[in-house]
């Protein structure tokens, strides 16, 4: 297989949201997106107790673009203003279609509160092209146990398919582009070739342990953990360098369109963010309690 060569690495330096840090590899001041990827926030891990509860998002809205979660550790309460209320485990996945809007609120459980413990996860933000940014908005919860899996020969290198596709395996999310995601799981000496669709841009982060990338690039824990790859090849390697690494990867056709920001909004123009702010206020993107 000829390997996609590796466009940029970068690291995942801490920034201050609100009351939190968390890890910020996307964007920063070499990576401003890998298109269709806007953002990704590698949060936690926290200690959450009765007394250290700083993760706690009420109710905030949406548009524009598809807000995804990845549980790494922990317990999370999801609502929303299409009467969706979910328990997200440790493993589990929440995929949002914001679409045209969505008012939601992310939090520990009470029960998680009270008896303490390790909340980790990935707040992903994924580009939603023009003609869909307005679609009726969606939600999408699926268990770890319900993701289909696929492993190497010696089973050391393990890779949940939470969307897309690989080797004839399908994701459980349904996609309103062409997009993979991937949670991989790799042991000491484990060993992978990954193929990936040339029309996608792609990318690896590192969420725990050491892997090399093309049998050239490591990626560690408070070093580098991100690689962006070319769309030059048919896909990268990963060999596992510890014990029980983690690794996401991401890959999607770019939609190669303005992206204009502000807040929880994501759309093309100002024009419209300014319409979204209004349309906010004016209670059409729903409504949720505190």
């Amino acid at each position: 297989m000829k390997l996609n060569t590796i466009k940029s690495i970068g690291r995942s330096d801490f920034v201050n949201m609100g009351p939190i840090q968390l890890r910020q590899p996307i964007p920063t001041r070499t990576i401003d997106n890998i298109d269709p990827f806007i953002l990704l926030h590698h949060y936690g891990p926290y200690e959450i107790s009765e007394q250290n509860n700083p993760f706690d998002l009420g109710p905030h809205p949406h548009r524009g673009f598809e807000p995804i979660t990845f549980l790494i550790q922990g317990e999370q309460l999801h609502r929303d203003s299409l009467g969706n209320e979910s328990v997200v485990n440790a493993g589990d996945v929440q995929w949002t279609t914001a679409g045209r809007g969505i008012i939601h609120a992310e939090a520990p459980t009470k029960s998680f509160v009270q008896k303490g413990g390790i909340l980790e996860g990935i707040q992903l933000w994924l580009n939603l092209p023009a003609e869909k940014k307005m679609m009726e908005a969606n939600y999408q919860h699926v268990a770890n146990d319900d993701f289909r899996v696929v492993s190497s020969d010696d089973g050391k290198v393990n890779i949940q398919i939470i969307a897309g596709e690989l080797d004839g395996v399908y994701g459980r999310i349904k996609t309103q582009t062409a997009v993979n995601a991937f949670m991989i799981d790799v042991e000491d000496d484990g060993y992978f070739d990954i193929k990936v669709p040339k029309t996608h841009q792609s990318t690896v982060y590192l969420l725990k342990g050491d892997v090399l990338v093309n049998a050239t690039e490591s990626l560690k824990l408070n070093e580098n953990q991100l690689i962006e790859f070319n769309q030059d090849g048919e896909g990268f390697s990963i060999k596992g360098n510890a014990a029980n690494s983690k690794v996401l990867f991401l890959s999607g056709v770019p939609n190669n369109e303005r992206v204009t920001t502000y807040g929880p909004y994501v759309m093309n123009t100002q024009t419209e963010i300014m319409e979204a702010m209004r349309d906010y206020q004016m209670g059409k993107m729903g409504f949720l309690a505190p």
